[in-house]
């Protein structure tokens, strides 16, 4: 198994007590410690299962999709997780009798290495980028493993854990001439329930990994519009203590009053309007196809230069 590390534990071991003295923590906590991949493990199919079928749609396109990168397809997956989305076109793309070689990029090392093994078990060729892509020069040093025409994924909603705005940009900066982008969002607005016991464990997981327990605080989902333009909504999620606490992370001492709040990882959601222009107007990539899940709340667009 080959694993390039560009973002060290060490180093994401420290972020993670910094963010935890800053109480704001970003996405890459909750994919790293073992009892986040574990929550992860158990929503992913959940959250994941009205975009199976756009996935298995996309497989059968694979072949066709990338016919003009002749043989040798590069797959460069940005936020890979464990590589279970991905297998579904490698798989299709090494049926047509491609030369495939994957590249999964994420931040944290325990579903780097399943994303890795899983395309081994399916014999193809791996290399595991791990790194942060939430940083432009990660996102750039991981598209640079393969020269262009790359066929370039980041599916399973993982756009909407960043800022749009920003993060599509970097993205797009990837792109070179000849290259694919497979993006999806999660596009429907309407309110939600109350958040699912799953959903707790998954959000509280790094907090948990810290040795604060739920019964430490009261956790809160909240949705607002992003005024930076019409469809885009945030929805938060915040911890409130309720007693004074002292915390142990990465050999620091870190003291909790009571009331302090954390800021958890959020998620956009965009109307299918929004999204267009985020591709077109905002990031200047040309939209070549969508395909929205059955359900109506995702769409996926795939995108050249």
């Amino acid at each position: 198994m080959n694993i390039e590390v560009l973002l060290t534990e060490a180093e994401i071991a420290d972020e993670f007590a910094e963010a935890m003295e800053a109480r704001d923590l970003p996405e890459k906590f909750f994919y790293w410690t073992p009892l986040s991949v574990r929550a992860w493990r158990e929503l992913a199919p959940v959250a994941n299962e009205s975009l199976r079928q756009t996935w298995e749609a996309l497989a059968l396109k694979a072949a066709e999709l990338t016919r003009s990168f002749g043989t040798r397809v590069p797959v460069i997956s940005f936020g890979a997780g464990d590589g279970l989305k991905d297998r579904l076109i490698l798989k299709a793309l090494s049926a047509a009798g491609r030369e495939v070689k994957y590249f999964p990029v994420d931040a944290s090392q325990t579903l780097l290495e399943t994303a890795c093994a899983g395309a081994e078990d399916d014999d193809c060729e791996a290399l595991g980028l791990k790194a942060d892509i939430s940083s432009p020069v990660h996102l750039m040093l991981a598209s640079d493993v393969s020269e262009a025409p790359r066929l370039f994924l980041m599916v399973g909603n993982t756009l909407g854990g960043f800022d749009p705005l920003d993060q599509i940009k970097h993205v797009a900066t990837c792109l070179h001439e000849g290259d694919i982008l497979i993006v999806d969002v999660r596009t429907d607005v309407e309110e939600e329930g109350e958040p699912s016991d799953v959903q707790k464990r998954f959000v509280l997981a790094p907090l948990s990994s810290a040795g604060i327990a739920p019964e430490d605080g009261e956790l809160k989902f909240v949705e607002n519009k992003d005024d930076r333009h019409s469809g885009l909504f945030l929805m938060t999620r915040r911890f409130q203590t309720v007693r004074d606490l002292t915390i142990a992370v990465s050999g620091r001492e870190i003291h909790v009053e009571r009331g302090e709040r954390f800021f958890l990882n959020f998620r956009y959601r965009v109307t299918r309007e929004a999204f267009k222009w985020l591709l077109t107007s905002h990031a200047g990539l040309k939209i070549k196809g969508e395909i929205p899940s059955a359900d109506g709340r995702f769409i996926t667009a795939i995108c050249t230069r």
